[in-house]
């Protein structure tokens, strides 16, 4: 799927890996015990009020602290279908395509998109229309290849695949 919508759950700026996940959880990697307990810390309702499919948005610097993988698959395993913020933390942005749990830097969507909107997100453009606003704002488009590895499910099932057909994983 390149195409996501859902109701946006906003957050600020610097929201880090202990508030996406509570290291207190850590000694678990099931994604559903680890979804759960997603942004716990940051809003202690947060999991009582998502829906699947359902959108965060951020400010700067989103997924910033330990580098845990944990982080990304608790959003994921809560239902959330992608993340939209003005910045990533650089590992946090990794481990999120190697999971699949697509995100997209927009300041201007970052600003202007409120909690409770409704929006959709194309990562294969890089559109986003804010249904509830009206408006549109641009992030990069995804290269094929990292869609293709968020369409697998992550990294892992998109080597499984193209190895088991007898595909090169750089095509």
């Amino acid at each position: 799927m390149a195409i996501y919508k859902g109701k946006v759950h906003k957050f600020g700026d610097d929201v880090n890996t202990d508030e996406i996940i509570p290291a207190r959880y850590l000694n678990t990697s099931d994604p559903a015990e680890l979804a759960r307990h997603c942004m716990e810390d940051a809003d202690p309702r947060f999991i009582k009020k998502v829906a699947p499919g359902d959108i965060i948005v951020a400010g700067r610097n989103f997924g910033c602290g330990s580098s845990r993988e944990h982080a990304p698959i608790a959003i994921k395993a809560a239902g959330i279908s992608c993340v939209i913020a003005e910045t990533f933390a650089r590992i946090f942005s990794r481990n999120s395509i190697n999971i699949g749990l697509p995100i997209l830097e927009s300041a201007e969507a970052a600003k202007r998109i409120r909690k409770a909107d409704r929006v959709s997100v194309d990562i294969t453009t890089g559109e986003i229309k804010n249904i509830t606003r009206k408006e549109k704002y641009s992030a990069e488009e995804y290269p094929v290849f990292m869609r293709r590895i968020i369409s697998s499910g992550g990294l892992m099932n998109y080597v499984r695949k193209r190895t088991s057909i007898g595909t090169p994983c750089h095509e």
